[in-house]
C-alpha cells in the first residue's frame, strides 16, 4: 500500500543510465529525494530496456536497482492503465505508458526522465497527480 501523502519518484531507463555511469547530479538528486523520504520506484519495463543479461555488463544498474525500493511485477490493472493513455494520446510507445502507467498507479508521483517530451502527452491524459521532471 503507498502513503498517499508520500510522494513517489518513478526512473525511467534514462535516468537508470545515468545513474549507472555516475551521473553526479543525478544522484545527488537521488540523494535528496531519500533524505526527504521519498520512495523511488523503477517499473519492470525499464530493467528489461535497461539490462542484458550479461553479470559485468549489468553490474552498475544492477546496483542502481537494489538500491530503489523492492520491485513488484507488472500488474493487470497497471498494464490497462497504459493502454487507456495509448489510446487517449493515439501513441504506440507502450513502454513509455508503462512508465506513466506505474506513476499514475502511485500517485503522486514523479517521473525522472531522459523523454519529457514523449511522456507529458502521456502523463496529461492521465488525469494523475503526476509530475514529470527531465534528468
Amino acid at each position: 500500500m503507498v502513503d498517499r501523502d508520500q510522494v513517489t519518484v518513478v526512473l525511467d531507463a534514462g535516468a537508470v543510465i545515468g545513474l549507472a555511469r555516475g551521473d553526479r547530479r543525478l544522484r545527488a538528486r537521488l540523494t535528496a529525494i531519500r533524505a526527504d523520504g521519498e520512495s523511488i520506484v523503477i517499473p519492470m519495463v525499464v530493467v528489461t530496456e535497461t539490462t542484458r543479461g550479461n553479470g559485468p555488463q549489468d553490474a552498475a544498474v544492477n546496483l542502481v536497482i537494489g538500491q530503489c525500493a523492492p520491485l513488484h511485477q507488472l500488474s493487470e490493472a497497471t498494464a490497462r492503465t497504459a493502454g487507456v493513455l495509448l489510446r487517449r494520446t493515439r501513441s504506440s510507445n507502450t513502454i513509455d505508458a508503462l512508465v506513466v502507467a506505474e506513476a499514475v498507479g502511485r500517485a503522486p508521483s514523479v517521473v525522472l526522465t531522459s523523454d519529457p517530451d514523449d511522456l507529458a502527452p502521456l502523463t496529461a491524459a492521465s488525469g494523475a497527480r503526476v509530475l514529470i521532471r527531465p534528468i
